[in-house]
């Protein structure tokens, strides 16, 4: 655990009656890149959540750039948070400021840069994801690929230890996907970050990560190298992986038992 830029041990989250994470583990080591796949709901942006501190787990030990995230008020979890780099699925951009205003809000709050410095890696950060000229635009006026692209840049300007990426390439084409996983992997090298990085786009996930771990049933049932996923000696897997899967997953899985 001592070089896990996330650990998570023994982790419970439900809602309502409906348990979502069974007591789940998982390690993401410093500098590593991990993709996290699995069926739909099946709670891979509530890990997200738990790790960012924005959930609390019903039960279980979450350590985060070596800081205890568990039972944290938000006062307490400001300084590890301002590590963190997080692109929501839904975007969660403030559409009352503009795209430049919104890639500029990691750096204000993190202190410590002129306003000339602040701006300059702005404009350099939305040019990288496609968007020079749209600076001053609202981004209650872009569509949903350019608010992704938005969320992209500024999840990244702050060079954070640590980034979260959920479904950071869903809604784009695949030409905009290969760039924007080109980008994030020249990011990754350049700073060394951690990242965790939640796709449905298995295919274009496994360029961009070391490993690929699949979560199901509240639990991780398999962890291996990217490159071999779609051979990945779980049959489950390898029929999610290559979309040859009939009928739902709870079908399949008890055809294999």
């Amino acid at each position: 655990m001592s070089d896990a830029a996330i650990h998570i041990h023994g982790v419970h989250k439900s809602y309502g009656r409906r348990e979502v994470l069974a007591g789940i583990s998982l390690d993401v080591p410093a500098g590593s890149r991990l993709g996290l796949i699995g069926p739909a709901a099946s709670g891979k942006s509530v890990i997200a959540k738990l790790a960012c501190g924005l959930e609390q787990p019903d039960k279980g030990e979450i350590i985060v750039l070596g800081e205890d995230m568990v039972g944290k008020r938000e006062v307490q979890l400001g300084p590890v948070r301002r590590r963190i780099g997080m692109l929501f699925q839904n975007y969660a951009l403030f559409d009352f400021l503009t795209v430049e205003r919104n890639v500029a809000f990691p750096l204000e709050q993190r202190g410590g840069m002129a306003a000339d410095e602040i701006k300059a890696k702005v404009t350099e950060r939305i040019k990288s994801v496609g968007l020079a000229g749209s600076e001053q635009k609202l981004t209650a006026e872009l569509s949903g690929g350019m608010k992704k692209r938005v969320g992209i840049a500024r999840a990244t300007v702050a060079d954070a230890e640590l980034v979260i990426y959920d479904e950071p390439t869903a809604g784009l084409d695949p030409v905009t996907t290969q760039k924007i996983y080109d980008l994030l992997t020249a990011d990754q090298v350049r700073t060394k970050a951690t990242v965790l990085a939640i796709s449905s786009d298995v295919v274009a996930l496994a360029q961009f990560v070391d490993e690929i771990a699949f979560l199901y049933q509240g639990h991780i049932i398999y962890r291996g190298p990217a490159a071999t996923i779609a051979d990945a000696p779980d049959p489950l897997v390898r029929q999610f992986v290559r979309g040859e899967l009939e009928g739902p997953l709870e079908d399949v899985r008890k055809a294999q038992t």
